[in-house]
């Protein structure tokens, strides 16, 4: 692609977000997007929330589970950036109207004390240099028509980041074991999720390596004091406004939000 039209479609998703408005795919309209071209896409698009004032505060992995990956139909992983407009704290209401088609996710957040940088990074690394862990949700959205994404689709649109809730205890990861710890998520009290630390390409930190490795490629490292959020625990639960959830996992803790 142009360097001409990838500026284009970064600045169409930008304002699709600004606007709270949805886009035809880009691959029905642009079907020789390349997944390099969707990253360019993506810079474009968080460059310009940088200018509008955001700061990078950390990084997510997406589509690291099975469920997820069969609900959208995307079959790899992906990685988009965290922004300080994106956090909500434990607890806290989120107004419904400030999202599109929105729907969370149960996960668990690494706080990094260490830079990791790819190549070779490993899960042990990641473990190493990890600050703790605590449960949180992402709340996916899509700027992209009916969810109808493709990898190049949720690649340009920052992986399809909506927002993210941090619960409010920090675990010493060496104090859980992350890829057999289970994660229940209640919507109005019912249970609607489940999963396990492994759902996250096997365990978590494998994720996190991933991403560390992917990003090294790149020249760009997981910063000491990021936060990274390593990718659903089970299925995406579509969320409105007067929803109440809930995530908990074991051996981490819990998380609450609502929607208003």
């Amino acid at each position: 692609m142009t360097p001409e039209l990838i500026q284009e479609l970064g600045d169409e998703l930008f304002e699709a977000l600004q606007g709270r408005k949805t886009l035809a795919p880009l691959t029905s309209r642009h079907p020789e997007i390349t997944i390099a071209d969707a990253y360019a896409v993506q810079q474009r698009m968080t460059a310009r929330r940088l200018s509008a004032g955001e700061r990078v505060i950390g990084k997510k992995i997406g589509v690291t589970s099975k469920a997820v990956m069969n609900m959208l139909g995307v079959y790899q992983p992906d990685f988009g950036w965290l922004t300080d407009g994106m956090v909500y704290n434990e607890g806290e209401a989120i107004p419904a109207d400030t999202l599109i088609q929105p729907k969370a996710e149960g996960e668990i957040a690494f706080m990094l004390k260490k830079t990791l940088k790819g190549p070779g990074i490993t899960a042990a690394d990641v473990l190493a240099a990890t600050d703790g862990v605590m449960a949180c949700f992402e709340i996916v959205d899509s700027r992209i028509q009916d969810w109808k994404i493709k990898i190049q689709d949720t690649v340009a649109d920052n992986a399809s980041c909506g927002v993210f809730v941090l619960g409010d205890r920090l675990v010493d990861p060496r104090d859980v074991d992350l890829a057999t710890c289970g994660m229940v998520l209640e919507k109005n009290g019912e249970i609607v999720a489940t999963g396990a630390g492994a759902a996250a390409l096997g365990h978590p930190a494998n994720a996190v390596a991933w991403l560390a490795n992917t990003l090294g490629q790149h020249g760009i490292a997981l910063e000491a004091g990021e936060v990274v959020l390593s990718g659903s625990l089970g299925i995406m639960v579509p969320v409105t406004a007067g929803d109440n959830l809930r995530v908990t996992i074991g051996g981490i803790g819990g998380c609450s939000v609502r929607f208003v």
